[in-house]
């Protein structure tokens, strides 16, 4: 009964919403700085763009986006992600309920390949799209393909970016989710634009892939660095 009483849509909305409202509080109450300084001017010649972060690392990651962008998020259908799709409703940005999977069976059930061709769309209609590079419950830190094969097919390129606050608490689950906390330091880290050739072959998309992960790891190092701490 409790189980389903937390599933309760009245609760996630209040949840959902609570969240939205303690992640302004944390942006308000840190001192944020974008690290290379004027990578918003430089990214915006390429717009949209793909957003690529870490499941886990993902809260503060809509503070990122200048206001006038238009961008939508991929989140997943389950209860967790309904309370993130709140949160990410609140802040003005547009939802896409999918997720990726690590095998066929899982795609499908998680709305993978309709989340992938709504994406496709999103991006030619000029919206820039946000989704974690890795696979829920898969392991820690690994690109998925499925980030690699969307800026294939679109044409747009991938943005790695990762944010981080002086103060949190890190939770010991598969995500290494960090809670970040008000009153402190922040930074706002970006990396190079991944551009993937539409007509890239399997081992090619690997090599892409791998990429998309070195960058992301550094840029999750970088923004810890810039709050002075240490990522993990």
């Amino acid at each position: 009964m409790i189980k389903r009483l937390g599933r309760h849509p009245w609760v996630l909305a209040g949840v959902g919403s609570a969240l939205a409202g303690y992640l302004k509080l944390v942006y308000h109450t840190n001192r944020f700085n974008v690290d290379p300084e004027g990578i918003h001017d430089e990214t915006e010649k390429e717009l949209p763009v793909i957003v690529a972060m870490w499941h886990g690392q993902h809260f503060m990651v809509p503070f990122a986006k200048p206001r006038h962008w238009p961008a939508k998020v991929m989140i997943s259908r389950s209860a967790d992600g309904e309370v993130n799709a709140i949160a990410a409703s609140k802040f003005g940005l547009g939802l896409i309920r999918a997720s990726g999977g690590r095998n066929a069976r899982q795609i499908k059930k998680r709305g993978g390949m309709r989340g992938f061709i709504e994406a496709v769309r999103a991006l030619k209609d000029g919206y820039s799209i946000a989704m974690t590079a890795d696979v829920p419950k898969g392991p820690s830190r690994k690109a998925g393909e499925g980030i690699v094969q969307l800026a294939k097919h679109s044409g747009r390129p991938i943005l790695p970016v990762a944010v981080a606050t002086s103060r949190s608490i890190e939770l010991n689950s598969w995500d290494k989710a960090s809670v970040n906390l008000p009153f402190g330091r922040g930074s706002i880290a970006v990396g190079d634009l991944i551009w993937v050739p539409s007509d890239a072959e399997e081992d090619a998309l690997e090599t892409y892939r791998r990429e998309v992960e070195g960058e992301l790891n550094a840029v999750t190092r970088r923004a810890y660095e810039l709050v002075g701490r240490s990522d993990g």
